[in-house]
């Protein structure tokens, strides 16, 4: 399955400086990135302290455009004090499979942090051209908290569209102090850190404070949070929850990005308004919105607005269009969808609290009903699934698919032999469901990824259907396991055999 569209979030372009004498001493000639397998990997990660390593497919086009900006991103940081090791992972070779999966590599390429010989992992999340990625690293691979002395340190840390979050102590030592060590090595690479025993050099806050306490710096809301919890558990909790604005903006601004990700990668309940910020009547709308946002704040809801420009991909995964805008789609924690389109600015609060009482149906991406569904593989859609599948009293073989799955594009001409062998058995019916273009019950099937086959027999068992892709052993699993009608014995190829 391919990786997250959502993947290109994570990869803001920074603009750095760097000696151009670095990069023009760069070579081909010499390789600097460290080739490892199966046999080395464990060994080697051990032996350094910081340690990046890129896990490849030799096919993957993303693999291939990175690779040459790794290798000269990797030829400077060799001569970085203590240098800085790139390594590299060929995912798709047989043997480094179980590497692979033991690191839960699920895309290409995937490039992970290897702290302290291994007993620390973290995800890469920094750009993916050379300068960008030295400039990274530079900074990943430095103490966790910079120390704050005085005012232009707070400025130069402490900007003005990331996050930043700032210990102030009495004393650099004692419980609160290693506690809060403790929470910048584990988060540093989401997050800058800084360390102070001053809080007058800071530019907003409460400056009369000797500490211990957080001060999360932030470009929305109230610009900064203060914490004095100092468990580890309680100061990450705190630095999670104070990072996401209250109501998150889905536009083409970069800086938002990693709001945006936050969002959808949190536990909460997720409401997300979109609107024409072009509109006039915008101001209103995020007005109200801003609102209801305070209204249900703590009540385990996240707040989106996104700006229909920006919003296409979004509008795709939901199956929404653009004439329903401005619209409200609500997405629960199991998975259930609920929809108001063409809502007015002043029914936002209304439609949340009918929401929120239970008294709106959830909302299903369906294609439509298809007029003609006379092809020996049926098409199955989200509105029709329940009566075709699940209602039918018939043994039922549906393949999940996407229209751009290559595996899909083969396997489709076998399962219309396999139709065609029960075209004249009414008890067993081949069908298949695009999962791109309608909601996938998740509590009765589980799709991971594209081509998945399930096999429901009429009485009502439930089975993924595993085996290989021939026509043959798709048809010997249906007949160990379907439910058969008195008066139906043998499938049409048997049929056929007897005469």
């Amino acid at each position: 399955m391919a990786s997250s569209a959502s993947n290109w979030f994570l990869f803001a372009w920074l603009a750095i400086s760097l000696c151009a004498v670095a990069f023009a001493d760069y070579t081909e000639s010499k390789e600097f990135v460290l080739t490892l397998d199966y046999s080395n990997f464990s060994d080697t990660v051990a032996k350094h302290d910081f340690i990046v390593v890129e896990f490849y497919a030799p096919w993957c086009g993303h693999c291939k455009k990175l690779a040459p900006e790794y290798e000269k991103a990797a030829s400077v940081l060799s001569s970085h004090d203590p240098p800085v090791v790139l390594a590299k992972v060929d995912a798709n070779e047989e043997s480094n499979k179980e590497l692979a999966s033991e690191h839960e590599i699920k895309g290409f390429p995937t490039l992970k942090i290897f702290r302290k010989g291994g007993k620390i992992v973290q995800e890469y999340k920094g750009p993916r051209e050379a300068e960008g990625i030295v400039s990274y690293l530079k900074k990943q691979s430095g103490p966790a908290s910079t120390e704050i002395k005085s005012a232009e340190d707070a400025t130069n840390l402490i900007g003005e569209k990331s996050i930043v979050v700032v210990g102030v102590f009495p004393k650099f030592s004692g419980e609160e102090y290693e506690n809060f060590t403790a929470l910048t090595e584990k988060l540093r690479s989401d997050y800058e850190f800084g360390h102070t025993l001053d809080a007058k050099l800071l530019p907003r806050g409460e400056s009369s404070v000797s500490g211990p306490v957080i001060r999360l710096f932030k470009p929305f809301d109230e610009l900064f949070n203060d914490f004095q919890d100092f468990h580890v558990d309680a100061l990450e909790k705190f630095v999670e929850e104070s990072s996401i604005p209250l109501v998150t903006v889905f536009n083409n601004d970069p800086n938002n990005h990693p709001y945006v990700i936050k969002f959808f990668n949190n536990d909460n309940a997720k409401v997300m308004l979109f609107i024409n910020f072009s509109n006039e009547i915008s101001e209103s709308f995020k007005s109200n919105y801003r609102d209801v946002a305070e209204q249900f704040k703590g009540e385990g809801i996240s707040f989106l607005l996104g700006d229909l420009e920006a919003s296409q991909g979004a509008f795709q995964y939901f199956g929404l269009k653009e004439d329903q805008v401005p619209l409200i789609i609500v997405q629960t924690t199991d998975g259930e969808k609920y929809l108001k389109a063409n809502v007015e600015p002043d029914h936002i609060a209304s439609w949340i609290k009918e929401y929120k009482a239970g008294n709106v149906l959830p909302y299903r991406k369906s294609e439509p009903i298809p007029q003609d569904n006379s092809e020996p593989v049926k098409v199955v859609v989200a509105d029709t699934l329940q009566d075709m599948v699940f209602n039918s009293g018939k043994n039922v073989l549906l393949e999940f698919y996407a229209p751009w799955c290559g595996h899909c594009k083969k396997l489709a001409p076998i399962l219309d032999e396999v139709a065609l062998s029960y075209e004249s058995d009414a008890d067993v019916v081949i069908a298949k469901f695009d999962g791109t273009a309608n909601d996938i019950p998740s509590d009765s099937f589980d799709v991971k990824g594209y081509p998945t086959v399930y096999f429901r027999s009429s009485s009502g068992k439930t089975m993924q259907y595993e085996g290989d892709r021939t026509k043959e052993d798709i048809i010997d699993f249906i007949e160990k396991n379907r439910d058969r009608a008195a008066a139906t014995t043998t499938t049409q190829e048997e049929h056929k055999d007897e005469l």
